[in-house]
């Protein structure tokens, strides 16, 4: 061990960002010197949070012998994520302790230090005592059950708790947390203050998904949720399907909803053994024949449609597609939806990106809108989800029609 280049890092903790050939911003600078015990970080996305934090982890556990360092996020492909950046920053500062263990989830070094890379199940992680460092990230996410559960991981070991996050509406104890009196320092962190987040970019992304998206994911603001039909869609999004979800046991399965100038949207994937429905694929183009859908649907699929296409149904099913009427009971269709999505039976491929933006859009009127708009939500952003809709209806009803 270089035993200059070790003092000069425990001193400075941002040379582990300038290792990386990153010049910290003047926060991350400030969090890296902050001795806080509990910190709250409401950042925009893509600021460079899960970096310092991962810059973070690492110092504790070279400069504090005997750390344990636990990365907590709702899911393990997330967790598994802020590991690699704590790896890459190991790598680049030399491996300046010795490694005696290390796998995709785990750095065990020589100066007994542990990092441990956790999904955010509250069995997984009831386990661990001792805990010097607990870093919850996408907090927001992460349920009250476990945050209240891992708080008491620290009481002994008087160990810091991180939790960084973008909002996700004025929802759970990372809402609360941030608006009330708690002893926590906060470090709210909007667009404007990271140099990487040009104004063009902003303004693309305020035409392509809105405001009040902006005002969530770049301006922290906890605002952007309320009035989402499916305010829990976020938590669907998954990175990757299980290796043996095309079992043979499994149904293929899907919705489409018929459109010329609005989009023909077909959404598609299976329903699992443990009925959970993972929507894997998605069809959305604009002025297309439907004999062009039809070539590029797959036909191992059994699709649930909108009931009012029927001269569009018997077109595909004369190419061969298994094709049933699907059920446009527009509030039973959205309480099964949701009631899939709060129970974990909804997962969506983060490729599905016009389900996910749709899902980001779709809203309920506000008050000043219901005496023109009625009670039904806002009339945009729901062809894939209309086609997702009439897939759930039928599945939970179990008709065949």
């Amino acid at each position: 061990m270089n035993l200059r280049r070790a003092l000069a890092l425990a001193l400075d903790p941002t040379r582990i960002l300038s290792a990386q050939g990153l010049v910290p911003d003047p926060w991350q600078r400030d969090l890296l010197f902050s001795p806080h015990p509990h910190l709250l970080l409401n950042c925009s996305r893509q600021s460079g949070k899960s970096t310092v934090v991962a810059a973070m982890a690492l110092h504790q556990a070279l400069v504090v012998p005997e750390s344990l360092v636990l990365l907590v996020a709702p899911s393990a492909r997330q967790s598994g994520e802020l590991f690699r950046k704590v790896w890459a920053a190991y790598q680049a500062v030399g491996r300046l302790i010795p490694a005696v263990v290390a796998t995709a989830r785990q750095l065990e070094l020589a100066n007994g230090s542990r990092l441990v890379a956790l999904p955010g199940r509250e069995a997984t992680i009831r386990s661990f005592s001792g805990v010097r460092l607990l870093i919850l990230d996408e907090a927001a996410r992460v349920p009250d059950v476990l945050y209240r559960s891992v708080r008491p991981m620290l009481a002994v070991s008087r160990g810091r708790l991180v939790a960084l996050s973008t909002p996700f509406g004025r929802r759970g104890w990372f809402y609360e947390e941030w608006s009330g009196p708690g002893p926590w320092q906060r470090v709210c962190v909007p667009w404007p203050q990271c140099p990487r987040i040009t104004p063009e970019f902003i303004a693309e992304e305020t035409r392509a998904l809105g405001p009040a998206w902006v005002e969530q994911e770049y301006q922290c603001l906890f605002t952007a949720l309320e009035g989402l039909v499916y305010p829990d869609f976020e938590q669907a999004i998954v990175g990757a399907a299980p290796a043996d979800l095309n079992d043979a046991a499994v149904v293929k399965v899907g919705g489409i909803d018929f459109g010329w100038r609005h989009p023909f949207a077909a959404v598609w994937g299976v329903l699992d053994r443990d009925d959970v429905l993972w929507i894997t694929h998605e069809r959305y183009r604009r002025e297309t024949p439907l004999a062009e859908h039809a070539a590029a649907l797959p036909k191992d699929v059994t699709w649930y449609a909108d009931p009012s296409g029927g001269t569009e149904i018997a077109e595909l099913r004369r190419a061969d597609h298994v094709v049933r009427r699907g059920d446009n009971n527009l509030r039973r269709g959205i309480a099964l939806v949701t009631a899939r999505l709060r129970t974990g039976r909804l997962k969506v491929l983060a490729g599905c990106t016009n389900l996910i933006a749709e899902a980001r859009l779709y809203r309920w009127p506000t008050a000043a809108e219901r005496s023109a708009a009625g009670e039904q939500p806002i009339d945009a952003h729901n062809h894939a989800l209309a086609a997702l809709r009439y897939l759930v209806t039928r599945l939970e009803h179990g008709q065949r029609c």
